[in-house]
């Protein structure tokens, strides 16, 4: 014991002999040796620590980033969703000369555009357990060879006796629609910004509204209202092979240039949908969770009524929009198609405008409700100015302005399907949306056909009227729960 304390006096006196020498030293270096804190010291060693600890976790955050590429994918999902929409409206833009041609009735053509609707109803759940399962590129290939192949088939029905075959081709380009619709909102959401997406949304929608206007413009053009049945033919015959040519020309940019996502996602809400469809698991089990979340959001269902009441009331209008225009204009088969590239081309702008509105202002509900009610607006000037004693000119006009908030509605309700229903997939939410449409695109298209045989067009508008005042009520009701800004924040 006494040797360990001999030992201790021994080492604390050479500490201090050590302390004098440095004290005796400072002078000549330059500097006065001072006893540091250890407290003080150890604050310094956390603060190390910490800075290391920031800096690491600064290394793992995971990356986003914006690609050029995506403008690209944009502008083909555009030229692919155009060759799909613009078959829609191909025949009952025509129907008069459809009808005496393929010697069918109108009812049988107008269901070459309710084909669209129909199909689309059993077939959106696999679709969209398509696009979840694959991706946009399988999902966006799939579409596009159906629509090319069933435009040649419509190649083959040039004669008057095989409208049965031209039906088969529409009914095929009428399922691939469903490898369409539902893309916009996820193909922007998984490739742009989050000040880019309702603009992208937008311009998606844009592909389907730029279809419709060709389908409304090129078949008056191409097939001549003539008793000579040679001059029909050939007008079809040219219609049918510029169509598959262009489908055709599609479906191969997209196998060699269309990609299903960037390296990188490109916003914050991104990572966090992608991290919570991979906390799920499977897909199937993610797929059937999403439908029972969806079917139990108030708001996702009151908007489900709303944009399938908007929506069927073009569907109604369009399909119906020759035998309305040349039961009060006759012989204006051209006009009634350039009324309908009116109503669309207007649409196109107003869906650009709600894009970069929604992108300015993220204010999803107002912009809803706001252009519903320009809607009901448009369309009952619409239905006061159909009127041969006011002339052609001011039907385009009201057209035109029915068409850019009815239309332009398209890509707001999509984005506000997407905000409601956050962080579901965009391409269930849509797809659900898209199937409701259809439903009520059928019912109203059927019951305004049964209201102008017993009534004039005028009170057969006043009655859509009615039926858009209520999906104003239900807009309305929506709650404002913008459950995207929430992630973003």
């Amino acid at each position: 014991m006494g040797r360990w304390k001999r030992q201790l006096s021994l080492d604390i006196s050479t500490m201090e002999a050590s302390q004098r020498r440095r004290e005796s030293d400072s002078p000549a270096i330059g500097f006065v040796w001072q006893e540091t804190d250890p407290e003080q010291e150890i604050s310094e060693m956390e603060k190390i620590i910490s800075a290391c600890v920031e800096d690491g976790v600064q290394q793992q955050k995971p990356q986003t980033k914006i690609y050029k590429r995506r403008w690209l994918i944009l502008i083909l999902f555009v030229l692919y969703s155009a060759s799909n929409s613009m078959q829609w409206i191909q025949y009952s833009i025509i129907s008069s000369i459809v009808t005496t041609y393929y010697n069918v009735s109108d009812y049988a053509v107008d269901m070459t555009s309710m084909i669209y609707m129909i199909t689309y109803i059993p077939l959106i759940l696999p679709a969209s357990y398509l696009l979840d399962k694959f991706g946009l590129r399988c999902t966006v290939i799939c579409g596009a060879l159906g629509t090319c192949l069933g435009s040649w088939v419509k190649v083959l029905s040039i004669a008057s006796d095989r409208f049965w075959v031209t039906f088969i081709g529409q009914t095929m380009v009428a399922i691939s629609q469903i490898c369409i619709l539902s893309i916009p909102a996820r193909l922007a959401a998984v490739w742009f910004g989050d000040n880019e997406v309702s603009r992208a949304c937008g311009i998606g929608v844009f592909g389907n509204q730029l279809g419709i206007a060709i389908g409304f413009l090129f078949p008056p053009m191409l097939v001549p209202n003539s008793e000579n049945s040679c001059d029909v033919e050939k007008g079809l015959q040219l219609m049918f092979y510029i169509v598959a040519a262009f489908t055709s020309l599609i479906l191969i940019l997209i196998l060699f240039l269309f990609k299903s996502a960037p390296p990188l996602p490109p916003s914050s809400a991104q990572i966090e949908q992608k991290k919570t469809n991979e906390s799920e698991g499977q897909v199937k089990t993610k797929f059937l969770t999403s439908i029972k979340s969806l079917c139990l959001n108030r708001g996702y269902l009151l908007l489900l009524l709303s944009y399938g009441i908007n929506v069927g009331v073009f569907y109604a209008i369009s399909t119906l929009l020759n035998r309305l225009v040349t039961e009060q204009f006759p012989k204006s088969e051209k006009d009634a198609g350039r009324i309908g590239l009116t109503i669309v081309c207007a649409g196109m702008v107003g869906s650009i405008v709600c894009g970069i509105l929604l992108d300015k202002t993220h204010k999803f509900w107002w912009t809803t409700v706001g252009v519903y009610i320009c809607s009901l607006v448009g369309m009952i000037i619409f239905s006061f100015t159909l009127d041969k004693n006011l002339g052609i000119f001011v039907v385009y006009i009201t057209a035109g302005l029915l068409g850019f908030f009815m239309t332009g509605y398209l890509p707001v309700g999509f984005e506000l399907a997407a905000e409601l229903t956050f962080p579901e997939p965009e391409g269930t939410s849509t797809g659900l949306l898209n199937a409701v449409v259809q439903i009520f695109g059928i019912a109203l298209t059927s019951l305004y056909r049964h209201l102008l045989n017993i009534w004039e067009d005028m009170w057969a508008n006043v009655t859509l009227c009615g039926i858009l005042a209520l999906g104003v009520l239900l807009t309305i009701l929506i709650p404002n729960d913008l459950r995207r800004q929430k992630a973003k924040a």
